[in-house]
C-alpha cells in the first residue's frame, strides 16, 4: 500500500527502530525490495536516483509508485539526492512522497534557500523534503580522514537550517560516506548525538552499504530513522549476473532451461534480495 515517508519514518522513530530505504533501477530491483518487505512484514522506501529518472522518466517513477499500491506492506516512494527543481517537481507531480533536495555541494546560505524552496513546493503537493547538511564523499572521491572530518555537520548549524527552511527531515554526515568501502571509516556517534540534541525532525544516514550491524544500529537507538542502502544491492545483482553469464558462455541458448532472460532476472533479483533481507532485519530491530 502506497504510504507517506515521514509518516513511515515518524512511526519509527517512536518505536526506536528505522525505515529501510533502497535504491531501484528496474521492476526487478523494486520486487526484490517488496519482497523482502512482504516477507518480513516491514514498510520500506523505495528511492529513485536522478540518473535513473533521467534515464527511465515518467514511466519508471510511475511503476514504482504502481508497484509500492500494490505492495502488501506500507511502501513510500523517494526520489534521492536531486538539486533541481522542477525534477523534484514533476517526480511529486508523478506520485513520490518525498524527494531529498540536495543542497549539500553547495554553501550553507544557498543550501537553505534551495531546501527552503523545494520544502514549500512539496507542500503543495501534500509531501515532505529531506534536506542533507554536510557533505558526503563517496568512494570515487578518494575518501580521506581529513576529507570527512572537513565536512561533517556541525550540531549548531543543524538546528538553524532545520528552522530556516522548514525539511521534514535531515540526513546527516557523521563519518558516512556513499558507497562502498572495504574498511569504512568510524562513524562519530558523539556528533549524531550532539546533532539529534539539536534538532527535532527524523535523521537520515546515508551509505550503509559496508558499515557492520552494530553501528547500524547504535546510530538508530540515538535519532536515525531512515537508513539508505544503494550499493550493496545493486553490487548483489549485477554480481549474479555475471556469475550467470560465467555459467552459461558467451551464447546462452534460450531453449535451455535457466539460459532465458527470466531465468537471469530470477537469479539476479533473488542476490539482491536477500541482502534487502539481511538490512531490514538489522534497522528493525531494538537497539
Amino acid at each position: 500500500m502506497l504510504a507517506k515517508t515521514l509518516e513511515l519514518v515518524t512511526e519509527a522513530r517512536q518505536h526506536g527502530v528505522a525505515v529501510g530505504a533502497f535504491n531501484t533501477y528496474s521492476l526487478e530491483l523494486t520486487q526484490a525490495i517488496l519482497g523482502a518487505a512482504e516477507q518480513l512484514k516491514q514498510p520500506a522506501i523505495l528511492q529513485l536516483g536522478v540518473a535513473s529518472v533521467k534515464t527511465g522518466g515518467e514511466p519508471l517513477v510511475k511503476a514504482t509508485v504502481l508497484a509500492a499500491q500494490n505492495a502488501s506492506v506500507p511502501v513510500a516512494v523517494h526520489l534521492d539526492h536531486c538539486a533541481d527543481l522542477d525534477m523534484i517537481e514533476r517526480c511529486l507531480a508523478w506520485g513520490c512522497a518525498s524527494a531529498l533536495a540536495d543542497g549539500s555541494h553547495l554553501s550553507f546560505e544557498e543550501n537553505i534557500l534551495l531546501t527552503r524552496q523545494a520544502a514549500a513546493l512539496a507542500s503543495s503537493y501534500g509531501a515532505t523534503i529531506e534536506a542533507e547538511l554536510g557533505y558526503l564523499a563517496g568512494t570515487e572521491d578518494g575518501v580521506t580522514i581529513e576529507a570527512i572530518k572537513a565536512s561533517l555537520t556541525h550540531p549548531e548549524q543543524a538546528r538553524t537550517f532545520v528552522e530556516a527552511t522548514g525539511a521534514s527531515m535531515l540526513a546527516v554526515a557523521i563519518g558516512n560516506v556513499h558507497g562502498f568501502t572495504p574498511n569504512p571509516p568510524p562513524l562519530d556517534f558523539e556528533l549524531l548525538s550532539q546533532i539529534a540534541s539539536q534538532v527535532d525532525v527524523p535523521l537520515i544516514l546515508h551509505g550503509a552499504s559496508g558499515l557492520g550491524k552494530e553501528s547500524i544500529q547504535h546510530a538508530i537507538s540515538l535519532g536515525v530513522a531512515k537508513i539508505n542502502v544503494n550499493t550493496e544491492v545493486r553490487t548483489a545483482f549485477l554480481t549474479a549476473i555475471a556469475a550467470w553469464g560465467q555459467r552459461v558462455g558467451p551464447t546462452p541458448d534460450v531453449r535451455r532451461r535457466g539460459q532465458d532472460w527470466l531465468d537471469l532476472m530470477r537469479e539476479a533479483t533473488a542476490a539482491a534480495r536477500a541482502v534487502v533481507t539481511e538490512h531490514m532485519q538489522t534497522v528493525a530491530m531494538m537497539a
